[in-house]
C-alpha cells in the first residue's frame, strides 16, 4: 500500500497536481497538442514539394504568407475573446485547428488536395493559435496565485522543449513509413485530445464583464497595442521580443541552405544540430524559479536576456565537417539555454504586469506582432542572402541581435499593487 501511496503521488506531481487538478488537464492538453505539432514539423512543406510539386516560392509562401495572413486574421480575435468565458474559447480554438487540419487528408484520399488550400489551411491555423494562446494566458491569470505564475510558465517551457526534442525524431520516422500526410493526421488528433481535456477540467468559470459599448468599433481592434505602449515596462520588452524572435527565425532558412548545400551536412546531422540543443531549454527552465527566487524577476530577465543575445553571431563562422557541426550544436545550445530561463520569467512577468480584463487583448496583440515581424525579417534576409551572401546576412542578423539587450527594460517594474495604465479611448 505504502509503495501505490507514493507512486500515486508520483504520478501526481508530474500531472501538475501541486497547481491543482484543472491546471493538470490544462497543462496535459498543451503537452499533447505541442507534441502533434513537432510531430508534423516540416510536413506542409514535404506535402507541397512531394504531392503538390511545388516550387520554392510556393514552399516560402506557406511559412511567411500564412503566417503574416494568420496573424491578419487574428487581429480582432484580441477583443473578441477578452469578453466570452476563456475555456470555451479554448475548446473552440482546438476544434478549428482539429478541423482544419482534417481538411488535408480528407482532400489528399480523394486526390483533390491544392496548394491553395495548404496556404488557406496554414492560415486558418496560425489564426486560431493566436486567439488560443490570448485565452490561455488570460485563462491561467484567472486560474492560479500570482506566486505559482512562474512554477506553471516553467512547466509549460519544460514541455515545450521536451516535445520539440522527441516530436520532430518521431515524426520524420513516421513520414518515412507513411508520408507526411499522416503526420497531419496525428496533429490534427492531438488538437482534438487537446480540447477532450480541457472539457474535462471542469469548474466554474465567471462571466467576463462586458463594456458600456456591447458592438466592436474599428479603434478596439488597437487596445493590446495601446496597452502595452502606454505601460513603460511591457512596451520595451514588447519591442526585444519582436526583433529578437524574428530574426532569430529570420536566418534559419539562411542556416538550412548553408549547411545542406554549401557545407555539405546531412539531413541526418541538420536535425541532431538543433534537436539535441534543446535540453538545454528544459535546462534553463527547470532553473528559471531558482534563479528568479535567489537574484529577482528583473535582475535575471535583463541578465539572461542579453546573454541570449551574444551567441548567434556564431553561426556566422560555420564550417564543414565535425568541428562545424560541434560550433552550431553549441551556438544552439547556449541559445536555446538562455532561452529556456528567459521565456517563462517573461511570461511570468508580462501576465503580472497586465490587467486582469486586458490580458486577452495584450496578448493577443503581442503574438500578432511577433508573426507578422517573423514574417517579414525571413523574407527580407532572404533577399539579403541573396545580395550579400549567406553568411554575411547571417552575420548581420547576429550583430543586430547584439542590441537588442537595449530595448529590455531598464528598471525593475513598480508594485503590481498600483493602478495599471489603461491604454487611451478609441475612437471609430
Amino acid at each position: 500500500m505504502r509503495s501505490g501511496h507514493r507512486l500515486g503521488h508520483l504520478w501526481g506531481h508530474l500531472l501538475g497536481h501541486r497547481l491543482g487538478r484543472r491546471f493538470g488537464w490544462l497543462w496535459g492538453a498543451y503537452g499533447t497538442s505541442a507534441l502533434g505539432t513537432w510531430l508534423a514539423f516540416g510536413a506542409f512543406p514535404l506535402i507541397a514539394i512531394q504531392v503538390l510539386h511545388a516550387g520554392p516560392a510556393e514552399v516560402a509562401a506557406l511559412s511567411s504568407v500564412g503566417a503574416a495572413a494568420g496573424a491578419a486574421v487574428a487581429v480582432p480575435l484580441g477583443p473578441w475573446v477578452e469578453f466570452r468565458r476563456k475555456r470555451p474559447v479554448l475548446i473552440a480554438m482546438d476544434l478549428v485547428r482539429f478541423a482544419a487540419l482534417l481538411t488535408i487528408p480528407a482532400a489528399f484520399a480523394l486526390g483533390a488536395l491544392t496548394f491553395l488550400q495548404l496556404l488557406l489551411v496554414s492560415v486558418v491555423v496560425a489564426a486560431a493559435d493566436i486567439a488560443f494562446r490570448a485565452a490561455s494566458g488570460a485563462y491561467l491569470k484567472t486560474l492560479l496565485p500570482a506566486e505559482d505564475l512562474l512554477v506553471a510558465n516553467a512547466r509549460f517551457e519544460s514541455t515545450a522543449w521536451t516535445t520539440t526534442i522527441i516530436g520532430p525524431p518521431l515524426g520524420g520516422a513516421a513520414i518515412g513509413l507513411l508520408g507526411p500526410v499522416a503526420t497531419v493526421v496525428a496533429d490534427a488528433a492531438s488538437y482534438l485530445l487537446s480540447a477532450l481535456g480541457i472539457r474535462a477540467m471542469g469548474g466554474h468559470e465567471p462571466r467576463p464583464e462586458r463594456r458600456e459599448a456591447a458592438r466592436m468599433r474599428a479603434g478596439d481592434l488597437l487596445d493590446g497595442w495601446r496597452y502595452i505602449l502606454a505601460d513603460a515596462t511591457l512596451r520595451p520588452l514588447f519591442f526585444n521580443t519582436a526583433l529578437f524572435n524574428g530574426l532569430v527565425m529570420a536566418t534559419q532558412p539562411l542556416l538550412a541552405v548553408l549547411m545542406l548545400d554549401r557545407l555539405g551536412f546531412a539531413p541526418w546531422q541538420y536535425g541532431l544540430a538543433f534537436a539535441a540543443p534543446s535540453i538545454g531549454g528544459l535546462l534553463g527552465s527547470r532553473l528559471a524559479r531558482p534563479l528568479v527566487t535567489r537574484f529577482g524577476q528583473h535582475q535575471v530577465l535583463v541578465v539572461v536576456g542579453t546573454l541570449r543575445a551574444i551567441w548567434p553571431v556564431g553561426l556566422a563562422f560555420i564550417g564543414p565537417g565535425t568541428g562545424g557541426l560541434l560550433l552550431v550544436m553549441g551556438v544552439e545550445l547556449g541559445l536555446i539555454f538562455c532561452c529556456g530561463v528567459f521565456n517563462p520569467v517573461h511570461a511570468t512577468y508580462r501576465l503580472q504586469r497586465t490587467a486582469t480584463d486586458r490580458v486577452a487583448r495584450t496578448l493577443s496583440a503581442w503574438a500578432v506582432t511577433a508573426k507578422a515581424s517573423t514574417a517579414l525579417l525571413t523574407v527580407l534576409w532572404g533577399v539579403l542572402g541573396a545580395l550579400l551572401g549567406l553568411r554575411t546576412a547571417i552575420g548581420l542578423a547576429g550583430v543586430l541581435l547584439l542590441a537588442t539587450p537595449l530595448l529590455l527594460p531598464r528598471r525593475a517594474a513598480a508594485d503590481l499593487s498600483e493602478p495599471e495604465p489603461a491604454p487611451a479611448p478609441s475612437r471609430a
